[in-house]
Parts: C-alpha cells; sequence; structure tokens
C-alpha cells in the first residue's frame, strides 16, 4: 500500500497557491499584543528520530484564545514527511492567524515489520500529550484544538480527535482510510491484503483487536464527538470514497455535526478549483466551529 507522495507534494504546494494558565486573565490579554511569531523546528516528543513536530506560534498568543491547528501527514504510514505541509505552512498561517500549527512527523512502518500499527498511533497520541504539557510554555490553548489530515494522516486525525473530543474541537479529513477490513476484502490493488496483514501484524481474522484499534468508525457511537468535514473524490482508486461514505454515514447516524464533499471524477488528491474549493470550505469550517 505504499503510494508515491509526489502526489501529496504537488497538492500542497497548489493548497498553497491558493490563497494550566501560565498567566491571570489580564496578563494574558497584555501578552496579546506583545508577543512575536516563533517558529520551533525539529521539536523532539519522543526518544525516536522520527518523534518530532514544528510549532508556528502566532503573534500575539495567549493562552485564552490562542488555539492549536495540528498536521498529520500521509503516506499509507510507510513514507511521507512533515515537509509535506512547508508549503501550506505561511497560507494557513495568514488565515488562521490565532491558531498555532504544530506539524508532527511519525515512526514509519516498513515491509520488514519494523514500526507496524500501533506505532502511528502512539506517536499520534504522545505528540498531543506533549502539545498539552508544552501550552504554558507556548502560551496557548491546546484545550481548544483541531486536527488535520491526508490520506493515512486523515486516518489518524480522526483517530485522535475521536478520543480526545473534549480538547479536540474539528476534524479536517482529506480522502480519509476509515477501515482497513474493508480495504483488505476488497482492495483495489492487488498489493494491499498482503501489505496491510504485515502492518496490522495479521488479517482482520487473526488480528480484531488491532484492526478495530485502527477503525474510526468504532470510536463514532456518541454525539460527543469534534465536527468533522470530509473531502473525497469520487474516482479515486488508492482509497475508494466507500471509506468516507461510511463515515458520513456513522456520523449522520449519531447526529455529528460535518460536512461532507465528493469531487465528481477527482482521483487521489486534486488541484484547480477542486483545491480552491477544499481550501476555502477547510478554513470556513475551522473559523466556524472554533470563533475568536
Amino acid at each position: 500500500m505504499k503510494i508515491n507522495n509526489s502526489c501529496c507534494y504537488l497538492f500542497f504546494v497548489a493548497f498553497t497557491l491558493t490563497g494550566f494558565m501560565a498567566c491571570n486573565k489580564k496578563n494574558m490579554v497584555s501578552n496579546n499584543g506583545s508577543l512575536t511569531a516563533q517558529t520551533i523546528k525539529n521539536v523532539s516528543y519522543g526518544n525516536d528520530p522520527l518523534q518530532k513536530m514544528d510549532v508556528y506560534l502566532p503573534a500575539g498568543r495567549n493562552t485564552l484564545h490562542t488555539k492549536a491547528l495540528i498536521l498529520i501527514h500521509g503516506g499509507a504510514w510507510t513514507s511521507g514527511d512533515k515537509a509535506d505541509f512547508d508549503t501550506a505552512i505561511q497560507t494557513l498561517q495568514n488565515s488562521l492567524p490565532n491558531f498555532a500549527l504544530c506539524n508532527i512527523n511519525y515512526r514509519l512502518a516498513t515491509i520488514q515489520g519494523a514500526n507496524v500499527w500501533p506505532a502511528q498511533l502512539s506517536d499520534i497520541n504522545s505528540a498531543f500529550q506533549f502539545i498539552q504539557q508544552q501550552q504554558a510554555k507556548y502560551i496557548i490553548n491546546a484545550g481548544k484544538s483541531a486536527v488535520f489530515g491526508a490520506r493515512a494522516g486523515a486516518q489518524l486525525a480522526l483517530l485522535l480527535g475521536y478520543t480526545h473530543p473534549n480538547k479536540i474541537k474539528a476534524v479536517v479529513d482529506l480522502f480519509d482510510l476509515t477501515d482497513l477490513a474493508a480495504l483488505y476484502y476488497n482492495a483495489p490493488n492487488p498489493t494491499y491484503p498482503a501489505l496491510i496483514s504485515i502492518f496490522m501484524s495479521g488479517t482482520p481474522a487473526t488480528n480484531i483487536p488491532g484492526h478495530i484499534s485502527s477503525n474510526p468508525l468504532y470510536l463514532v457511537i456518541t454525539a460527543n464527538l469534534p465536527s468533522t468535514i470530509i473531502f473525497h473524490g469520487t474516482a479515486d482508486d488508492v482509497i475508494p470514497i466507500s471509506q468516507s461514505d461510511s463515515l458520513n454515514n456513522r456520523l449522520i447516524q449519531y447526529n455529528i455535526t460535518h460536512q461532507y464533499n465528493q469531487y465528481a471524477g477527482a482521483g487521489h488528491g486534486w488541484t484547480g478549483v477542486n483545491l480552491i474549493d477544499t481550501y476555502n470550505k477547510s478554513i470556513q469550517f475551522l473559523q466556524q466551529i472554533m470563533p475568536d
């Protein structure tokens, strides 16, 4: 299931082109006008070289109003890097000036069996815990977080958001992976079943707990979940749109605030008008769900 990351890179290049309190409330308001923007690269949240994140802190931040947007790259768990988002950072900063951006790397799986599931989920949860622990230092409110993921990163974003619904208020989901068992039994690519078996340390029948833990649908059992916006192309031959259809149906069943955007004829990623639409709707959604 390893996929060339050039599609993801071009997607975010085009995306860019579209356009515990540290102090009391009085002090936080004064901080609002005095703090300058700050970029902190390759912050370690664990001992592995891949357990790093880039943190972008906005000017005028404070621990009351400054929220966190967590970015999770895709790459079928085997590839990709936080650098895939680099070309989108400035655009996101301009559009969401009251958000700190946390761009996360995580351990990548190999076909030799290293860093198999749930290493990626463990890393994302550790990264989020680290952000929570550092919020006073960063002068942000990590209790008001959103998460943005593409491809396998969307799967991780959904799992993170739906596991921490009281702190993560919104999930932006680009062509998500919600049900590996369905992908195993109805694979659009003949290599998927063998690769899924390696990465999951078993098939859906032989490692039931592992496959359940990788499936965001199993977390949609309550209305108390983050608002979610979904994007998927109807002609996606890498992650079929049926994966997003299943999530949409579950969100409807539990009356969870969400939007489902389908792009007719689009494959695994897109540019042009569809991309501009994705960007605008994502920003508007975050601004609506998490107003200043």
